[in-house]
């Protein structure tokens, strides 16, 4: 049996928490996630997304905690993506004449998800749904991340449901930011969400978060489709956005590298030097020991992304080569980069380095630093050296 968990009166946590997965949209979730689904209970009552389907009885048995779940009036689904509906059909075939509500593209979708053509009552944003009690408001949020997804907004409660903005994966048994002892653990995971999933977004937030200001939705309570709900620390999760989705980031250079024979991390150590002597903050990733999900989110803090690889093939590094690929996607703003690398005769990946920060939006601020075969003393202080001009650049 498992239990709901209230969050207001009449407002209840009814999700599935999933411990053991570790790789979620292709980036690893080494603390596993939750499906936040929410019960919201007034004269009427409605379910605010469901879960992952395997993960149906979790949530069937919460909800069974609080009342019949056949007597749920509304399914509302904020987001089409089958993390938060895929237990829709099962739902719907227990209750069968719970009305979903949906934006106009959501229920385009859900046809093409499921092949049911379930009626949807379509929602934009500024329209409200009355439970008698409780008023829903709806915000639509295209792009945030999906062009279906929106946000649920309860009038009387102050309580923002979120869907993807704001989430996390992180499995804990506390449901709260100020139960669970682990803020730092929970914010880290809420950057690595925003930078592996909303960062090619990041345009789109600022205008959400104006909008839902500008609709005088006061907010005492977060609660994402993922994660910690937010209730203590809702200023520290929003300026966060607001620095993320505008390119703020720490005084802070990113080394990058992989390494066939140790040449090119013997650059990469000497880079480092050259900024500690400049006292700048600077960190070493060396790819193949560390994934590219959690790659980026020190990507998305730090102002220049320094990126090493050998040439093979006459090209990129294969680590190295998927780190970039991914990164062009995700198009991060105001970055500044430098290449480097060793090799053997072509020399080719420092080019081709180059070419792919440049793809993805990041302004590429030296030419390259390449050595052949194994660095000696000269190539070590040309390394240094350049170690000290990146630092240069951080005031630039």
């Amino acid at each position: 049996m498992y239990e709901a968990t209230e969050i207001k009166r009449g407002v209840f946590w009814v999700g599935a928490i999933d411990w053991n997965i570790r790789e979620f949209h292709g980036y690893t979730t080494n603390r596993g996630t939750t499906y936040n689904a929410y019960l919201v209970k007034g004269e009427k009552t409605a379910l605010v997304d469901t879960v992952k389907a395997g993960f149906f009885p979790e949530m069937i048995s919460r909800i069974k905690s609080i009342q019949d779940p056949e007597k749920i009036d509304y399914l509302i689904v904020n987001h089409l993506e089958m993390d938060h509906s895929g237990a829709l059909p099962l739902i719907k075939e227990l209750v069968p004449n719970a009305q979903i509500v949906a934006t106009d593209y959501c229920s385009k979708g859900l046809v093409k998800h499921f092949q049911h053509d379930w009626p949807v009552q379509k929602v934009k944003t500024g329209h409200e749904l009355s439970l008698g009690g409780k008023t829903l408001k709806f915000l639509e949020a295209y792009m945030l991340h999906w062009p279906d997804s929106m946000f649920t907004y309860l009038v009387e409660d102050s309580i923002l449901l979120s869907n993807d903005g704001f989430g996390q994966h992180y499995a804990g048994f506390h449901r709260f930011d100020d139960e669970d002892g682990h803020f730092e653990a929970i914010m880290d995971e809420a950057a690595k969400y925003f930078a592996n999933i909303l960062m090619p977004l990041a345009p789109l937030i600022p205008p959400i978060l104006k909008k839902v200001e500008k609709m005088r939705m006061p907010i005492e309570i977060i609660a994402p489709s993922h994660g910690i709900i937010w209730r203590a620390h809702i200023d520290k999760i929003i300026n966060s956005y607001v620095e993320w989705s505008t390119g703020v980031a720490r005084d802070q250079v990113l080394i990058i590298y992989d390494t066939m024979w140790g040449s090119t991390e013997i650059m990469a150590k000497a880079i480092s030097n050259g900024l500690c002597k400049a006292s700048v903050e600077n960190k070493l990733v060396r790819l193949r020991q560390n994934h590219y999900s959690d790659i980026v989110k020190e990507i998305l803090v730090s102002k220049i992304i320094v990126i090493g690889s050998p040439t093979i093939n006459e090209g990129i590094f294969p680590s190295v080569a998927q780190l970039l690929s991914y990164l062009k996607g995700l198009h991060p703003l105001k970055k500044k980069g430098v290449a480097f690398g060793s090799y053997g005769w072509g020399g080719e990946a420092i080019e081709a380095i180059n070419s792919e920060m440049k793809a993805g939006g990041i302004e590429v601020i030296e030419p390259g630093l390449g050595v052949v075969y194994v660095p000696m003393n000269q190539d070590i202080e040309a390394c240094f050296q350049l170690g000290e001009r990146i630092a240069a650049h951080l005031n630039d």
